[in-house]
């Protein structure tokens, strides 16, 4: 652990509260950083030197070690100023919750010498890993790393050839030194993320670098011996999967507040933009859902967290609810926008106005895997029929 950090943390207020502060310094700068395909050092620095990487991190390693809602709520607050640095704190400051699951030694590997050193992803199994005396040689392609130009590992999924049964799906710890970033994000929405593509050519990988997805859905790791926070009893699929829906509320609740004080300023055929019904019904609608979805997501992380507390794991059939009111969340988010952008008129497409981005970085984030709405309500609903649902590593 560094000297810097062996003060008493920051309380969960103080950390949202830098996360809000930084607003508009955030704001100020998503245009350069949607042309330049990546966030910004400078905001980047922001958030390291707020402590806010350090939320999900284990104390015993310069972290703060707090519950999941400060997280969400710092994440929320970031991308009211842009989606793309809310998605890309949500990115990388979720892993090093997931290093409090994995041996010492990997641990140590990354944190031995600077605990700040930061970690990127890209954990679908595209990857193919030969076993070999003490580990596995990887190779692979991978996209969709967002937040890989500020880190120094990443983590990345594959598939161990010829284990033979059950797929040995892993994750594997790689260092910067050993794979190449392509540049090949040009996209439609959240522009900024630099979610570009990972190469890696016949790398070893000490076993203890590996993670197996099969110990996630189940709750072990042998970090879990030393890290005995409930916050690591979390399931692995319930923390990340809101790290990549959750980015929409604060987008969402960004074009709201645009369109308050565009609304205030327009007039129409029928007069005044703030007597119309129509733009006074969405105005409702969309405050009362980033409510709803705010205590939704608070609700279930307390509920994780008491399982956590009594050593104990949720129930697979609550891990599907849960599963599905987070991909909901992006699902509802993208409709509600495209009304907001529907409610503009024709003055709202200009590129001045803020509303055409926001509808873009939303649409973009509802198509993540974790984000399909109609995969994982037929999932959840097969078991609240009785069937049997596809089997789902990232519960």
């Amino acid at each position: 652990m560094s000297a810097a950090h062996a003060v008493a943390p920051p309380s969960a207020e103080q950390l949202v509260a830098r996360a809000r502060a930084m607003i508009p310094h955030v704001a100020a700068r998503a245009a350069a950083a949607r042309q330049a395909r990546r966030v910004s050092e400078s905001v980047i620095g922001q958030i390291e030197e707020a402590g806010l990487f350090r939320i999900l991190q284990p104390a015993r390693w310069g972290g703060y070690e707090m519950k999941p809602e400060t997280y969400y709520d710092v994440l929320i607050a970031l991308a009211e100023g842009d989606m793309s640095v809310g998605w890309v704190y949500g990115v990388l400051g979720v892993h090093p919750w997931l290093m409090g699951l994995m041996e010492e030694r990997a641990v140590r590997d990354v944190w031995g010498v600077d605990d700040s050193v930061r970690l990127c992803s890209s954990l679908m199994p595209v990857g193919k890993a030969e076993k070999v005396d003490g580990g596995f040689k990887l190779t692979g392609h991978w996209r969709f790393s967002s937040g890989c130009h500020y880190a120094q590992w990443a983590l990345l999924g594959g598939a161990v050839q010829g284990s033979g049964g059950a797929p040995d799906v892993r994750l594997f710890m790689v260092p910067r030194t050993e794979y190449r970033i392509a540049d090949a994000w040009y996209v439609s929405g959240l522009c900024a993320t630099g979610s570009e593509d990972i190469l890696v050519d016949d790398v070893f990988v000490p076993e203890y670098r590996t993670r197996r997805m099969i110990d996630n859905l189940q709750c072990v790791g042998a970090g879990l011996a030393l890290n005995r926070s409930p916050l690591y009893r979390v399931p692995f699929g319930q923390i990340f999967f809101r790290g990549v829906s959750s980015p929409s509320i604060g987008a969402l609740q960004a074009m709201l507040d645009a369109f308050v004080g565009y609304a205030a300023k327009r007039s129409g055929p029928a007069g005044k933009s703030t007597d119309d019904p129509v733009t006074q019904q969405i105005c409702a609608e969309v405050t009362a859902a980033i409510d709803e979805m705010k205590l939704v997501l608070r609700r279930n992380m307390a509920m994780l967290w008491e399982f956590g507390e009594r050593g104990e794991v949720p129930p697979l059939g609550l891990r599907q609810q849960y599963k599905f009111q987070s991909a909901t969340v992006s699902h509802r988010c993208a409709e509600l926008a495209t009304r907001l952008m529907r409610a503009t008129g024709a003055a709202g497409i200009y590129d001045e106005q803020p509303f055409g981005k926001a509808l873009a970085d939303i649409n973009a984030a509802r198509q993540h895997i974790a984000n399909q709405f109609d995969m994982v309500a037929r999932n959840w609903g097969a078991s609240i029929l009785g069937s049997k649902p596809a089997n789902d590593m990232m519960l």
